[in-house]
């Protein structure tokens, strides 16, 4: 009964340094008399005062005790059993009734409570001097949570952590000068440490009983449950199955961890909770609160009031202009409204500091056929320079788990994987899966290649949670998800990755990228294999950029937030139900075949084409696990001189030996591409105007029988081969 009291009156109050008188030097004791046996204790023995105590002194032994200096205070920790009376000391009035006899709602109660001192419990000034950082709670808190901090972390707290808390400590805000402000938004790339830095700064604030209660608001139910454990290490105790149904917390919590839905769903409740005790709102991957007006009206209801808020994200932007709650925008030069983050610390310098892994990106290609929703049989390569329709359709086919193209790449990931693991033992690979079907899919074709168990992750699954901390913890080989672990789930064993989903936009990207970037150890790698398609290359090629969240558009940008390219896709989106009712046939993947690429990393390529399961491809699979960062990029080099011997070598013997190589259809290279697709269409239209005036035909004519012989779209949606077909056609007639 004792100990739940002490742990409760740890509770931070902003009364309580006031309530609790400091008690003097203890002085010399008669004698201890017997000590009782540690188990129950039926009262708490006579206690000068059973308030909160600002420095307690520690005795040395039971007999006679010289009076301890105020120098060599500690926290307090929780009391394990309660001393027996002694003779000298003066009864106490009675103890108040224990917290735990409280009634509890049922549901509410059965939550975990953490074993740990209370945050506010720090060293108190010496002298006059504040203590650093790494004095008080939150201290053996990883700088990464949940693994150790990586390879050359001398403290605790990561040098990009211990600068964003003092800049934000020295800033102005509500409370007064160098008081630190209300809102805070803090910009880290993925796998930097963002809980750490945010528990920290939040003892912080409870020991400076700036607060009293903290919430956190994150995407989802597992990140939740997430931000609770990690809460609960450093003594915060967090209730993360808080429903909108219970009026205020139970009283054996400093707060609640919610999602941005159930703050939607009654925003009144956690409006309550701001206004019934000072409190810190960390708004975790705050971006997500321009996912829906509602959602962005419902937090601004329920936090407008609150005492503080630390907004979070790896990615502070988004690909629309929803306004981001809390966060303040200043226009450019342009007149653009740009979001201001107060602290930002990217992947740049987070790889030069070894906080995270160097990400290089395994290109494949490819062979692909459809036929469309009108019926017509369209032929690409994936990766040239396609339309934007050509480049999706490509795209859409070569994910289809029926082709040749994802078994192909997913065969190639899991050797590359099995080359990782005899450096990192634990190392995992994740597929992140368009829709549900595919997901399952690609499971089936893992396991044929591997021999083991996949992990599916559904997130409308119950038990999508428990899978991904039981692959965390494990050691099995792969996992495949559709979106749930894309953004802030913590598996720092995950070392390959395949993006084989349709979605592009930067957000997206850079969360998928970041579940592969978390280092544990010196020298980890992360390889992940990319679809050749412009977007997302060109994405690839930016893991270094900082961007921010614009509230308007550049109309002059020459980019995909293009106003007149807005203006035809609400066009199109309006003529789709007219277009359906033409349509007679469905989008159908006809086949696929797939061939490496190249490698990208650092902004630069490495390799040439490469058949998949040859030597030339397993040059780059073969890549070592463990490299320093400055490492991989001469390997790389090595590497791609390697493969071009052996490229030499191959087709030299091929000639020698009169065998001709074989087509792309056979599995072979496709031929290397002299004209890019604007240059193609300029020479057709140069064609068909000089057999125009040869035949005395119109252009449109002419246009209208190429494609009756040759097939495929219009001019502006035809592919190079379409367009190379129909200027080979011209040629011959007009020599003719």
């Amino acid at each position: 009964m004792l100990e739940e009291e002490a742990r409760t009156s740890n509770l931070p109050h902003p009364d309580a340094a006031t309530s609790a008188p400091r008690i003097a030097s203890p002085g010399p004791v008669a004698s201890p008399g017997p000590v009782a046996s540690p188990g129950p204790v039926a009262s708490p023995g006579p206690v000068a005062s059973l308030g909160r105590v600002a420095s307690p002194r520690p005795v040395a032994s039971p007999g006679p005790a010289a009076s301890v200096s105020a120098a060599s205070a500690i926290p307090p920790a929780p009391v394990a059993s309660s001393p027996a009376p002694a003779a000298s000391t003066p009864p106490a009035p009675a103890s108040p009734a224990p917290a735990a006899s409280i009634p509890l709602d049922p549901a509410h109660a059965t939550a975990p409570v953490a074993d740990h001192p209370v945050p506010g419990d720090a060293p108190s000034p010496v002298d006059g001097v504040e203590p650093h950082f790494g004095s008080f709670a939150a201290e053996h808190l990883s700088p990464s949570f949940p693994q150790r901090a990586p390879w050359g972390t001398a403290q605790r707290l990561r040098a990009w952590q211990a600068e964003a808390l003092d800049l934000y400590f020295g800033l102005d805000g509500p409370d007064g000068e160098g008081k630190g402000p209300r809102d805070f938004l803090a910009a880290a790339t993925p796998g930097a440490g963002k809980t750490t830095f945010a528990l920290r700064l939040a003892s912080e604030l409870m020991r400076r009983r700036v607060v009293d209660r903290i919430v956190v608001v994150a995407p989802t139910e597992h990140l939740k449950t997430q931000w609770a454990e990690a809460a609960a290490r450093v003594g915060i105790r967090l209730d993360p199955f808080f429903s909108n149904r219970h009026a205020t917390p139970s009283r054996q919590y400093h707060g609640v961890a919610v999602t941005y839905a159930q703050v939607a769903v009654k925003a009144e409740v956690h409006q309550r909770l701001t206004m019934d005790a000072r409190t810190l709102v960390i708004l975790d991957e705050v971006h997500h609160g321009g996912d829906a007006l509602s959602w962005g009206d419902a937090l601004r209801e329920a936090y407008s009031r609150a005492t503080r808020r630390l907004l979070l994200s790896g990615t502070p932007f988004r690909s629309d202009t929803a306004p981001i709650p809390f966060v303040e925008y200043h226009p450019n030069a342009k007149g653009i409204r740009l979001s201001r983050t107060d602290y930002a610390y990217g992947y740049k310098r987070a790889l030069e500091d070894g906080v995270v892994r160097p990400v290089f990106f395994l290109v494949y290609a490819g062979q692909m056929r459809w036929r469309t929703k009108a019926g017509e049989e369209m032929e690409a390569q994936l990766g040239q320079d396609n339309t934007k329709d050509i480049t999706s359709q490509a795209w859409r086919t070569a994910l289809d788990p029926n082709g040749d193209w994802i078994p192909a790449v997913l065969r190639s990931a899991d050797r590359r994987l099995t080359e990782v693991r005899e450096t990192v033992p634990d190392a995992g690979g994740l597929v992140i899966a368009t829709d549900q079907t595919a997901a399952r899919a690609y499971a089936a074709i893992l396991e044929d290649i591997s021999g083991e168990k996949v992990t599916v992750v559904l997130s409308d699954e119950a038990e999508a949670s428990g899978r991904i901390e039981t692959f965390s913890k494990g050691t099995s080989r792969w996992m495949v998800a559709v979106r749930m672990v894309s953004e802030g789930v913590d598996v720092p064993r995950l070392a390959v990755g395949v993006y084989a989903t349709s979605a592009s936009t930067p957000l997206f990207f850079a969360q998928a990228i970041g579940r592969f970037v978390r280092a544990r150890r010196r020298g980890e790698t992360a390889s992940v294999f990319l679809p050749n398609v412009p977007q997302l290359l060109a994405l690839a090629g930016e893991m270094e950029a900082q961007r921010e969240h614009a509230l308007d558009r550049d109309s002059d940008a020459d980019d995909q937030w293009n106003a007149e390219e807005d203006l035809m896709d609400a066009a199109e989106r309006e003529d789709k139900a007219s277009d359906a009712l033409e349509q007679e046939f469905e989008y159908q993947a006809l086949g696929s075949l797939a061939h490496f690429d190249r490698v990208m990393f650092d902004g630069q390529e490495f390799g040439q084409l490469a058949v998949p399961g040859t030597i030339e491809e397993e040059e780059f699979l073969g890549i070592p696990g463990l490299l320093e960062p400055e490492q991989v990029h001469e390997v790389l080099m090595s590497r791609a001189t390697r493969q071009s011997r052996h490229r030499s070598t191959r087709e030299a013997t091929e000639k020698e030996n009169g065998v001709e190589p074989p087509s792309v259809d056979d599995g072979g290279l496709p031929a290397p591409l002299h004209r890019t697709l604007k240059e193609q269409r300029q020479l057709l239209n140069t064609m068909v105007g000089l057999y125009a005036r040869q035949s005395g035909e119109p252009h449109g004519l002419v246009h209208a029988e190429l494609r009756r012989i040759c097939g495929g779209p219009a001019v502006s949606h035809a592919t190079v081969a379409q367009l190379q077909a129909r200027i080979d056609v011209l040629r011959k007639r007009v020599h003719s």
